[in-house]
């Protein structure tokens, strides 16, 4: 099948996990998360990014979109092992540091877009409008403009998040975003839980893609998104599993499978997301949000990402219906090959292009710095 594609990532919180779970969302980032990302460095990221790529190499993921910080280490890693990626620098305007961390963004566009055949893909990436005020989300379009990036970023992940928008600027997150001028530009927004039908409307008529992580949503409480309705409207959905520290863990599969049933539970509707559509969100509609045409699917001419995977398992019989099983039978364990633009990263579920033994050893070291006393 096609190789999967999580469109929505922080790949380096893969240190974060176990570290702090079961909480409010404002409340995880502002005194758990915020606080250890100070202390992060590109040593410390290309680490953890290396061990989230060799979770989702074996889980059967072969691109993935990712927005944090000292990105030029997550690029190298991802080279190294040779997965494919969307990259963007994490960018927040109310940091003192919001300016230049725009500058680092251009620059790492002019850097590595395009780079190692094709491999690397650059976007800009503003966090969200609650730390990115109006001004500032101006010089990201100013910025997207001049150069001609996509931009990347979280938009209504939860209540409050939109209740304060509306408070402070009389308006939703995306109308807000329409107002400003950034849906001028190519756009992959994340979440998109607590979105109107005016919303809605809004994003397929300037062809904003989204990112649905129903997993994260699920474990921080956000809400569950109107993927039917944003489908409905011609929105191109795709399936992330934001940060693994969110999630606890980066396997496409589990996503194929809570996207296919949170929406039958929610809507009360038995076809709200069917199987088919699932494995095509984790698939083609995901590289559509990377910004691919010619990626996720099985055809001639299409880029070569595909994985085999072993049907020998007894959750695989019987077999009255391939995608079905996909997508309410699977998990990552059955992925037995993996290859990226036509390159053997796994066989036999071995890993080819990761030193497993060092990155273990590695991992536990960064970990130990990134949360010493």
């Amino acid at each position: 099948m096609p190789g999967l594609v999580n469109a929505h990532t922080h790949v380096a919180m893969t240190l974060f996990r176990s570290y702090a779970d079961d909480m409010a969302l404002m409340d995880w980032l502002q005194n758990k998360i915020w606080p250890a990302e100070a202390r992060l460095n590109d040593d410390i990221v290309y680490w953890g990014s290396l061990l989230a790529f060799a979770e989702m190499i074996r889980g059967g993921t072969t691109a993935f979109c990712d927005m944090y910080m000292f990105m030029d280490a997550c690029a190298r890693a991802a080279v190294s092992c040779g997965i494919r990626g969307n990259i963007a620098r994490g960018l927040a305007g109310i940091s003192p540091n919001g300016e230049e961390a725009l500058q680092e963004n251009v620059e790492l566009f002019q850097k590595w877009n395009g780079a190692h055949d094709g491999l690397i893909r650059v976007m800009l990436g503003p966090h969200a409008p609650y730390t990115c005020p109006p001004e500032y989300l101006k010089k990201v379009c100013a910025a997207a403009e001049k150069w001609g990036i996509p931009i990347h970023i979280h938009l209504c992940e939860t209540k409050g998040e939109v209740e304060t928008c509306r408070e402070k600027f009389g308006m939703t997150p995306i109308a807000l975003m329409e107002s400003i001028g950034l849906f001028d530009h190519p756009v992959l927004a994340a979440h998109c839980v607590h979105v109107t039908g005016d919303d809605i409307r809004i994003m397929a008529d300037h062809h904003v893609c989204v990112a649905h992580n129903p997993g994260s949503n699920l474990k921080l409480a956000s809400g569950i998104a109107p993927v039917p309705a944003m489908r409905q409207a011609g929105i191109t959905v795709g399936l992330g599993t934001d940060g693994a520290s969110s999630n606890n863990n980066l396997d496409m599969f589990e996503e194929m499978r809570l996207a296919a049933l949170i929406h039958k539970g929610a809507l009360l509707d038995p076809f709200a997301v069917t199987a088919p559509e699932a494995v095509s969100m984790a698939t083609e509609e995901g590289a559509k949000c990377l910004g691919y045409s010619d990626l996720g699917r099985l055809e001639e001419g299409a880029l070569a990402d595909l994985i085999l995977v072993d049907r020998s398992g007894f959750h695989w019989q019987p077999r009255f219906n391939n995608t079905s099983l996909l997508a309410y039978s699977a998990n990552s364990m059955d992925v037995d090959t993996v290859i990226v633009n036509g390159r053997v990263l796994m066989k036999n579920r071995e890993l080819l292009t990761i030193d497993t033994e060092r990155l273990s050893s590695e991992v536990k070291r960064a970990a130990g710095l990134l949360f010493e006393a």
